[in-house]
């Protein structure tokens, strides 16, 4: 399945009031892009991407590989025609610094790279937030970005952290036009980056 003529910006948005890391991901007009949901208590990292909050139809299933893995990569199947549509790989000790991932098709061919922006903001965040009372409001004032870029250097997407108590929202653009099917891939990359980043802090 391909998620086709995109509403840019997209915004991500998590609940707060399910146990699971659940969000709906909505275009600028606030219309349905998907809903996402991290199955709980799972030894792996399980992902499930829905058409909408009403849950009516699994359209991607997002897993991890193996159960413990500094370099995590996480295997993307279209649920619609049991197809493997690509992966999402972590550089462990690249991502201390800077988080950085790399993207990959169905044919396990490196297409893209989601690099932090600046890794500074990772490091203010864990000294600011250890400050009693300042640090409960470090979530509207440092925020990461991450930006999408092909093997050349050529930018084509970027996510932004949005101002909120308990990081809820994030936003995604798109800078520059892309295949429909690398699109897809990409967003879904994202979604699954946030959970990754969303946990770590």
């Amino acid at each position: 399945m391909i998620l086709k003529n995109l509403n840019y910006p997209l915004n991500f948005k998590f609940k707060i009031t399910t146990l699971s890391s659940d969000f709906n991901i909505t275009d600028r007009n606030g219309n349905y892009v998907a809903y996402v949901r991290e199955k709980i208590f799972k030894l792996k990292d399980d992902v499930i991407v829905y058409n909408n909050e009403s849950k009516s139809q699994e359209i991607f299933r997002i897993k991890a590989n193996q159960w413990i893995d500094f370099n995590a990569s996480f295997s993307i199947t279209d649920l619609v025609t049991g197809q493997n549509f690509g992966k999402l790989a972590r550089r462990g000790m690249r991502s201390i610094w800077k988080s950085h991932y790399d993207i990959f098709d169905e044919n396990d061919q490196n297409k893209y790279q989601i690099n932090e922006d600046n890794g500074w903001i990772k490091v203010f965040d864990g000294i600011v937030g250890e400050i009693p009372i300042v640090g409960m409001f470090t979530g509207y004032f440092l925020n990461p970005s991450y930006t999408v870029k092909d093997s050349a250097g050529k930018e084509y997407f970027r996510l932004k952290k949005m101002p909120s108590l308990i990081g809820r929202r994030f936003k995604l653009e798109r800078l520059i036009d892309i295949d429909d099917e690398d699109e897809t891939l990409v967003v879904l990359s994202f979604l699954m980056m946030v959970l990754l980043e969303r946990s770590r802090g």
